[in-house]
């Protein structure tokens, strides 16, 4: 699996999520499930975290660009406090900087490029390109699954966001279109 397969993956799991927090009434994704949490409280505090992180790696880091410095974007990223912010709000400038990382990567960027962790100090650790994105996605599957958990803690089902719900299994030569493997992902998807 490549970056950008994966990331088109969480880029389409990420909606699912979105489409189905707006149906939860407002007061549970503002609802304190992380306590004592020093810095993120709700869900709606994940849902925040998980886009300024890779708003920060992928284009402060990456690409010198930063859609905080953008003034419909502007908050608080160390503590967001996000039941000022509706929804909707956070939506947008997750699908804005999402938009923006799915650009990137279909322009082909050098994957083996080194990136430097600290940009101002000379003597900054660097990694790759391909690590800095997966650790911006690995780290958005680990709040990701927070998030599901907190649902549940409200008696919620949540979505079934699973990467074999989105990548079909393709079947190997001489099984011709496996139709019992595919009723299987569907029967999967239709339990979950």
């Amino acid at each position: 699996m490549n970056v950008r397969e994966y990331y088109s993956y969480l880029s389409a799991a990420r909606e699912q999520l979105w489409n189905y927090l707006r149906a939860l009434p407002a007061a549970d994704l503002d609802r304190d499930l992380i306590e004592p949490g020093e810095r993120f409280h709700s869900i709606k505090d994940l849902l925040l975290h998980v886009t300024d992180v890779e708003d920060h790696w992928v284009h402060f880091i990456a690409r010198g660009e930063n859609l905080q410095s953008d003034g419909r974007f502007k908050h608080n990223w160390v503590k967001p406090q996000a039941e000022q912010y509706e929804l909707s709000w956070i939506i947008d400038y997750g699908r804005t900087v999402g938009g923006q990382t799915q650009a990137f990567l279909d322009s082909g960027p050098d994957l083996n490029r080194c990136v430097k962790l600290v940009q101002d100090d000379p003597a900054s650790d660097t990694v790759t390109l391909d690590q800095l994105m997966w650790h911006v996605m690995t780290h958005e599957v680990r709040h990701t699954a927070q998030i599901a958990l907190l649902v549940r803690q409200l008696g919620h089902t949540p979505p079934w966001l699973d990467y074999l719900r989105f990548a079909r299994p393709q079947a190997t030569e001489g099984q011709g279109d496996a139709p019992e493997l595919d009723d299987a992902v569907e029967a999967s998807s239709e339990r979950a």
